[in-house]
């Protein structure tokens, strides 16, 4: 696809930088995270000089690129990375953007995987709170919001209350989800793991 469009429609056009976005998306998703980062890199380049640096797709592309990054063991690179993302997104898209909020989700969950759990119980609250009137309790981000607060909770120390906190969600993700769905199956395990 991304030869006959090159052909056809030329490098510079949006369904072939689109396609190279998907393409190196798609090589991450097959286990190959490092390459994904360079393809994705490469794009990047290429982005900034037809579309801009404001322009969804580029920042779209970005955030691949620091998950590919993180996903290639550079926890430190992706988390200086992803600020930098996260303030270009509060800037062009706004503190309410789901991508915005998505960023803000991932900087959270890295400060409690840097050793700082509480901090991140911390993020998370405040990221919950803003979640809450934009997305709704319901929304599959605002559980999994809800989730991650009560793990980095449980974290801190408080084994108890995160115990709690997970069988509140569990009991919405059954009601919403269902029970066959992934997220609704981690919080069942992270729920063990808590009561253990």
């Amino acid at each position: 696809m991304l030869a006959g469009r090159l052909r056809v429609l030329g490098p510079d056009d949006l369904d072939t930088l689109g396609t190279r976005i998907n393409l190196a998306f798609w090589r991450g998703q097959a286990g190959d995270p490092a390459g994904a980062k360079v393809a994705a890199e490469e794009l990047l380049a290429d982005q900034l000089r037809v579309l801009g640096p404001d322009h969804p797709n580029t920042l779209k592309n970005r955030d691949h690129i620091v998950a590919w990054r993180g996903q290639a063991g550079d926890a430190e690179g992706a988390t200086g990375d992803r600020k930098e993302l996260l303030a270009d997104q509060l800037r062009v898209l706004g503190p309410d953007h789901p991508d915005t909020l998505h960023s803000r989700a991932i900087l959270a969950y890295w400060r409690g995987a840097a050793g700082d759990p509480a901090g991140a119980a911390a993020a998370a609250e405040e990221l919950l709170a803003d979640q809450l009137p934009v997305l709704g309790p319901d929304h599959p981000d605002t559980l999994e919001t809800r989730r991650a607060l009560a793990f980095w909770r449980g974290e801190a120390g408080d084994r108890a209350g995160a115990a709690r906190a997970l069988e509140k969600v569990l009991a919405d993700q059954l009601r919403v989800l269902g029970p066959d769905h992934s997220d609704t199956v981690l919080t069942r395990a992270i729920l063990a793991h808590w009561r253990d």
